[in-house]
């Protein structure tokens, strides 16, 4: 590697002793590739079109054969190919003192940015090409790209070294556009039915709106901790107790929890908030907005996602915890009418495992549905009537106290949203959260904190109001068919690699 990168530095000063620089300023390109494709594609093989044209890109391939040389250079929507005639390039080189033919034979490597100039081409073989005049170096690459024709397979240096996946491997390259038009189609379907996105804080001196384990900082100035937000729903539903009626965010959350395929510690997600609704309403929102989705970004609301097929035109299943619980497991959490110890030995029958963190029948029967049903519900489910305890912030159930109006929605086993009628009563709600502070004074760090400035806000008054958390990454893995979450995410968490500093600890003084 090191001689490579000496040979490619000694072609950059080359460059340089010839009066060109490897690192050009600007270069103004006139279209993108894939403009050029589209718009020449009824040349015959062998026409020429005298439309004049400036690209640019990183070559991918070069074939030199004598006075001719074929290079093919990729932007961001594609590739063309470059049809080089020495002749040409010479005599533009020779009246304005440009680079020659033999300068991009001998100076120009795979990887490097290059400009060029010319008009259109289509070769005897039936290749699109830009008929080259002249060119420039743009950006010099001193280290060479993984073989073109076996890629780049390591997947942790994929994850790593994303701009080296991006560069040598297309189909990634097309998930981050999914990605982003999927985000972008997101904010305009929201804003296009009157929902404002307001901007929540990132630093929190409470983290609350989930049940999940912060990451701690400190403020120098006011001396004080700060955590990264684990969620933007306090904040969002005080805007809605402020007066708006319609509310979102989409952006960062960060829970200091486990790395897996479905988990990165650092995530994207959508919560919405509309005043005058409950549940109900929030899963009609949901079940359009991500078939409008689904249907822009692939085209059909059929799909195959790891060679299971998802039909998100179907009506969707919306069934209670307790009755997929029964369905697929036998259990019915009726039938026990209290009994939590009989409840537990039915429970441990079918080798549900769990923890003395899980002492009532509501967490109980959540631990059973986590276990034994989840990974069944491949197409779209919502879940809906979750147990109080594992809801800290959701309004009672009608018709049984001991349930809260919520769901989730799931497909191919993997919660993809959460919603519920929030919860309004302020007396109601710090009962809740004096439990969950009990909790965490007991060790529970994912446990909520008593939030005073929520509960006063609470206490002036909170329309009836439904809310909703869609986790973006997960659904952009369904649609673009990723297998792990790391995929979907440009620069996703990893372990530090080994190196001679892997024991060095950031002084205290410096983390204040």
């Amino acid at each position: 590697m090191s001689e490579i990168r000496e040979a490619r530095l000694q072609k950059a000063n080359l460059l340089a002793s010839k009066g060109f620089t490897s690192y050009a300023e600007s270069f103004k390109v006139s279209h993108p590739t894939k403009f050029l494709i589209q718009k020449f594609d009824y040349l015959e093989n062998g026409q020429e079109e005298d439309f004049r044209v400036s690209v640019a890109g990183r070559v991918m391939a070069k074939r030199v054969m004598g006075k001719i040389a074929f290079f093919t250079i990729s932007d961001q929507e594609g590739e063309i190919q470059l049809y080089l005639d020495k002749r040409v390039i010479n005599y533009n080189s020779e009246n304005q003192k440009l680079l020659s033919f033999d300068d991009i034979k001998e100076l120009v490597d795979i990887g490097d940015w290059i400009g060029v100039y010319g008009t259109i081409k289509k070769t005897v073989k039936g290749e699109l090409s830009i008929k080259v005049e002249k060119w420039e170096m743009l950006s010099k690459s001193l280290q060479p790209l993984p073989d073109k024709w076996h890629g780049l397979t390591d997947i942790e240096k994929r994850y790593r070294q994303r701009y080296l996946d991006l560069v040598v491997n297309p189909q990634t390259k097309n998930v981050f556009k999914i990605r982003a038009k999927c985000i972008s189609f997101i904010r305009k379907w929201l804003d296009n039915r009157n929902f404002l996105e307001i901007e929540t804080p990132i630093l929190q001196s409470e983290a609350g709106g989930a049940e999940a384990r912060p990451f701690i900082t400190h403020h120098n100035t006011l001396d004080i901790p700060l955590y990264l937000r684990i969620a933007t729903e306090l904040h969002l539903k005080r805007m809605v107790v402020g007066g708006f009626e319609k509310v979102y965010e989409l952006g960062r959350i960060f829970r200091n929890e486990g790395i897996s395929t479905k988990h990165n510690p650092e995530f994207t997600s959508v919560e919405i908030y509309q005043a005058f609704s409950n549940y109900v309403d929030m899963m009609d929102l949901t079940e359009e907005l991500i078939r409008d989705i689904v249907a822009d970004a692939c085209g059909s609301l059929v799909i195959n996602y790891q060679n299971k097929e998802i039909d998100f035109s179907k009506p969707w299943l919306r069934i209670s915890m307790k009755d997929i619980v029964k369905k697929y497991t036998g259990i019915d959490f009726d039938s026990f009418r209290g009994d939590f110890e009989l409840a537990k030995e039915a429970a441990k029958s079918i080798n549900v495992e769990f923890s003395t963190k899980v002492n009532t029948m509501g967490r109980l029967l959540n631990e059973v549905f986590e276990q034994k049903v989840e990974s069944e519900l491949k197409e779209p489910t919502f879940v809906i009537d979750y147990p109080v305890e594992i809801s800290p912030l959701a309004r009672p159930h009608i018709d049984n106290k001991e349930m809260v109006q919520r769901f989730e929605l799931f497909i191919v086993g993997r919660e993809l949203a959460n919603a519920f009628s929030e919860l309004i009563d302020p007396v109601d709600q710090r009962e809740r959260m004096q439990l969950q502070q009990s909790m965490r004074d007991a060790g529970d760090f994912e446990a909520h904190r008593i939030d005073e400035d929520f509960l006063n806000a609470l206490e002036i008054g909170m329309p009836p109001t439904g809310g909703l958390g869609i986790g973006i990454d997960r659904l952009i893995m369904l649609i673009t068919n990723s297998p792990s979450i790391r995929d979907v995410i440009p620069f996703p968490l990893l372990k530090p690699e080994i190196t001679s500093n892997k024991n060095e600890k950031i002084p205290l003084n410096e983390v204040k």
